[in-house]
């Protein structure tokens, strides 16, 4: 299936995005492309991390079970992404489950042949190693965030993050385009399903956003980023 796919998906992906088109395609062909349905479990947390993966359409969650038993999603993965990358090059297990948000498309490697494309296109382990860097200052700002501020920025700032990886400009605004429940921005924000839902039922009285049960419209991206950091 992968000499079916144009290798122009994989301009912009974090790993690839610097390669010409006949690298693209040789990636591709040294790969496995597969279709995933919604909800599928593409690996679960504490498996051998043996595979490297690639979005190239959809979405996907990182979900991490706490040793208290509850989950909480980590990040939402969009096209030209990596997931379970780092795990399977540092020889662990993968940290985290990933579940498919929407129908999708991956490519994965197995990591002897992505260590081997790495050897042959240096310009790989460099995207990866810059996209890994990105995550962890990420991250770094989320502990930041939930050490110090308040519960309504920590809303604002987590779906600001998602506008800003996942927006679509409509006519009512910028639009989250996929499906994302209360709960999972509250796991995302270090908040509560009912801190959250109060918190949005505010705002969509304000008219800074629009919210359904999976479906969240910010209609005034200006306050949303005044709220996430205020002056």
């Amino acid at each position: 299936m992968s000499s079916a796919i144009d290798p122009d998906l994989l301009i912009g992906a974090d790993m690839f995005g610097q390669l010409d088109t006949d690298a693209r395609t040789a990636v591709l062909a040294a790969g496995t492309v597969r279709p995933l349905a919604q909800g599928r479990l593409i690996f679960s947390q504490g498996d051998p991390g043996v595979t490297c993966h690639s979005l190239l359409k959809g979405r996907v969650k990182i979900v991490q079970a706490r040793p208290d038993g509850a989950q909480s999603v980590i990040r939402f993965i969009g096209p030209g992404e990596m997931y379970g990358t780092v795990a399977a090059l540092m020889d662990r297990p993968f940290p985290a489950d990933a579940v498919t948000v929407v129908d999708s498309l991956e490519v994965y490697w197995p990591v002897g042949v992505m260590r081997q494309l790495m050897g042959r296109y240096p310009e790989i382990a460099m995207g990866s190693a810059a996209s890994a860097g990105t995550r962890l200052f990420e991250l770094q700002d989320r502990v930041g965030e939930l050490a110090g501020e308040k519960v309504e920025q920590r809303i604002a700032r987590a779906l600001t993050r998602l506008m800003r990886q996942a927006g679509r400009r409509t006519p009512q605004g910028i639009e989250i385009d996929f499906p994302i429940t209360r709960q999972e921005l509250a796991e995302m924000a270090g908040s509560t399903l009912h801190t959250v839902s109060r918190t949005l039922a505010a705002w969509d009285d304000r008219g800074v956003t629009s919210s359904s049960r999976r479906h969240i419209v910010v209609c005034k991206p200006h306050v949303l980023l005044e709220l996430a950091d205020p002056a």
